[in-house]
């Protein structure tokens, strides 16, 4: 059998990353560059001269014409992650694409911190993993499919009415030569054409092309000036439906690395999270020495999220 090049090519070793991210003036090094490509400024007046300040946990500057102090993770998803600057690049060591890990318990034991911080600190890696990838819209062929996460609590009631069942929408487009390019999973509030509709915009570049099953919402993809084409699949086994293989395979290997990792967890307010962490390492499966150095940079500059919103749960707005 031939080796796959994509599954056996060499990523980022232990190694490389200690050489290129081993000390707290590497990492903090690395968070400034990543957060400011063009040199620092003072995110106050705009001065950019500094002097080095160390203090507490993480590394900072102050502006030498205002006197501003701020600390390299001041102002981004890190900001209230009590854990040293080399510690918080290490964190994102785990998220490698090999996804039959529980990552909090990973982080817990590889930076010697609580269970509360670690589970904290990835559920933050996630929420950069869902921003940096949410403004991409996919082009050209797509298959679309409906599937569902999570489902019955001890005691409560099983199927699509399962209190803890997540619907979700799997769009892969597909490169020239039809293989597997940019992956994009959405959890929706249902599977309708309002909901359907809200998600094609946002996802779908006008003039894609859209494949799917016979679900009737998924022709709304049209008022997102999509192409539209469905095959009713009915009683068919996936193997019978070729056109399918690629969507259907990233389900299987979805749905087989959650239950593999997760033996339970609030399908309902975590779920966009979880989704985004598995389609951020498929996107970028074909060159894996970058993923941690273009990891660390999606995370100096993501959206700042709170303890409180993390634990609140992402809202499903489609």
């Amino acid at each position: 059998m031939a080796m796959n090049r994509v599954q056996f090519q060499q990523g980022m070793s232990l190694p490389e990353f200690f050489a290129a991210f081993g000390t707290e003036e590497q990492c903090e090094r690395a968070l400034m560059v990543a957060r400011w490509p063009n040199g620092w400024h003072c995110p106050r007046c705009g001065h950019d001269a500094f002097y080095r300040l160390k203090r507490g946990s993480h590394g900072g500057f102050q502006c030498q014409a205002c006197k501003y102090q701020v600390s390299v993770t001041a102002g981004t998803i890190m900001a209230d992650t009590r854990v040293a600057v080399d510690d918080l690049v290490l964190g994102d060591l785990p998220d490698q694409p090999s996804q039959e890990r529980h990552l909090s318990l990973e982080l817990k034991r590889q930076l010697g911190v609580s269970y509360p911080t670690a589970w904290l600190m990835h559920q933050k890696i996630l929420a950069a993993m869902a921003e940096r990838d949410a403004a991409h819209t996919l082009d050209g062929d797509v298959l679309l499919d409906d599937a569902y996460l999570g489902g019955e609590f001890n005691g409560g009631k099983a199927g699509r009415g399962s209190p803890n069942k997540v619907p979700f929408v799997a769009a892969v487009s597909l490169t020239d030569d039809g293989r597997p390019c940019y992956l994009k999973l959405s959890a929706l509030s249902g599977f309708t054409v309002e909901a359907i509709t809200d998600w094609a915009k946002a996802n779908l570049a006008p003039g894609s092309r859209v494949q799917s099953d016979g679900l009737a919402c998924f022709g709304a993809v049209a008022f997102a000036g999509a192409a539209h084409s469905a095959t009713v699949v009915g009683d068919r086994l996936p193997k019978e439906l070729p056109q399918f293989k690629w969507v259907n395979t990233v389900l299987g290997n979805l749905k087989t690395a959650l239950s593999g990792t997760h033996h339970a967890f609030k399908f309902a307010k975590y779920a966009n999270r979880y989704l985004a962490g598995f389609a951020y390492r498929f996107n970028r499966r074909f060159d894996l020495r970058k993923i941690t150095p273009g990891l660390i940079v999606d995370i100096a500059r993501a959206v700042p999220t709170s303890q409180k919103v993390i634990r609140r749960g992402a809202e499903i707005h489609y």
